[in-house]
């Protein structure tokens, strides 16, 4: 019998400031960091789970801090029964009374918990030999149902609701599995749009966007009206009129303020534009949207948990839901989320603009796809073209396409040397001006 160990952390940050990657009206020079748990056990074949929290930098130590309260809660426990009671795990976590005082269900301690969830379904998926897409796929509706907490949504999501929807799902999805494999699952970058590339680097980064298949290019706009106007004009001119062009505020504005920025910049025919104001605000985001449609809203980078989720669909504020694999308490509130959205009938198209998200949020997007909504229509996945090297099963994304992952776990195992380079503030990365890898 196989048993829990313990944590492994690591305060893992990309000194990306230094060329601008990242860069965004909110966000001006983030590091790109991840506040890294292993999940370790004493299983003779070394089997362990790979989890993290993406941060920007500064304070990945107190993320660090949190991820570690929470060693006590697995440590001496039977792998087997950690693993067979996922469902129970996190409703466990989530709901012990101390540690939800800290939120309640939002922040440093909401994103710890799922940093250890999702560390701990990637040791389930590798158990099992199996990507985690295709191990969540495979389960039965009704354990699908079983993973998720309830509470606050059953004024519009039962778990009987939860189960129809998953058992017209699972209708055809040994086809679309086998379809995930050979075409892959669509995508759209943000690699050419960050705030603080210069105009020239803009234009030539679009030009590859589409000459690499991506039919839909996101830039960051907010900074100033004049410089987004001239920089929307140089995307849409190189990119044409053929391909989608969505625009990201990263909450920067107030809601007069959004509504106003997003008229003057409805000229270039975005295909949305993404968090135009607080995430919090769900009447000032349904406010956004019905004055600026048909531009459409898309919000969820920032989404604290399944609740906000709820009431931004209730209040039709929102046309895209953007989970993010880190944000909320892992995989089992991100299920939650994904049945949301199937209930109110709005696409999914998920965050990754960080590093590993591409790695991680892909499998729960395939979930989706091939157990739950059964399509791909109005839905793709983030693209950034940065730090994939660092994994050591990283995402791949040929002809403007996710090609789907093969290799078992969540993809989001780190190289050692990659660890040891950027652990912050020792690591070789911090010690010298010279970027690695």
């Amino acid at each position: 019998m196989s048993k829990i160990l313990g944590f492994a952390t690591f305060d893992v940050r990309f000194p990306t400031s230094r060329t601008n990657d990242g860069s965004d009206a909110m966000n001006r020079s983030p590091d790109y960091a991840s506040a890294y748990v292993i999940v370790r056990t004493d299983a003779q074949d070394g089997l362990a789970g790979h989890g993290f929290v993406f941060t920007i930098g500064r304070g990945n130590e107190v993320q660090i801090a949190a991820i570690r309260a929470l060693e006590p809660f697995l440590a001496g426990r039977d792998v087997d029964e950690v693993l067979g009671d996922l469902g129970g795990l996190s409703r466990e976590l989530v709901g012990d009374s101390q540690l939800r005082w800290l939120g309640p269900e939002r922040g440093v301690m909401h994103m710890a918990i799922g940093a250890v969830l999702n560390a701990c379904w990637d040791m389930a998926a590798r158990r099992a030999g199996k990507p985690l897409w295709r191990l969540l796929a495979e389960l039965s509706p009704q354990e699908v149902v079983d993973l998720i907490d309830f509470r606050y949504l059953a004024d519009v999501l039962t778990p009987a609701d939860a189960l129809a929807l998953l058992e017209r799902g699972s209708e055809g999805r040994e086809q679309r599995a086998a379809a995930l494999e050979r075409d892959g699952y669509p995508a759209y970058t943000t690699a050419p749009g960050w705030l603080g590339y210069d105009d020239d680097r803009l234009e030539k980064l679009c030009a590859q966007a589409v000459h690499a298949g991506f039919e839909l290019v996101k830039i960051k706009v907010g900074g100033r009206l004049e410089d987004d106007l001239r920089r929307c004009a140089i995307a849409r001119q190189t990119i044409g009129d053929a391909i989608g062009l969505a625009l990201d505020a990263n909450q920067v504005w107030d809601v007069p303020t959004a509504i106003s920025w997003i008229g003057a910049l409805a000229r270039f025919d975005p295909a949305w534009i993404e968090e135009p104001t607080s995430p919090d605000d769900i009447l000032g985001t349904a406010a956004i949207r019905g004055a600026i449609q048909p531009v459409r809203v898309a919000v969820g980078e920032h989404v604290a948990n399944r609740v906000i989720f709820k009431q931004l669909l209730q209040a039709q504020a929102i046309d895209i839901v953007q989970i993010d694999a880190c944000r909320v308490a892992g995989v089992n509130e991100n299920l939650a989320n994904l049945l949301l959205a199937a209930k109110f009938g709005v696409p999914v198209c998920p965050h990754a603009g960080g590093v590993g998200l591409c790695e991680l949020v892909q499998h729960l997007a395939m979930f989706d796809y091939v157990a739950l909504s059964g399509t791909t229509q109005e839905r793709r996945i983030e693209w950034i073209d940065h730090l994939h090297e660092h994994f050591v099963a990283p995402a791949v994304v040929l002809d403007g396409r996710y090609r789907a992952p093969l290799t078992a776990g969540a993809s989001t195992e780190m190289h050692h040397e990659s660890l040891a380079a950027f652990s912050y503030p020792g690591g070789a990365a911090w010690l010298s001006d010279r970027v690695l890898g």
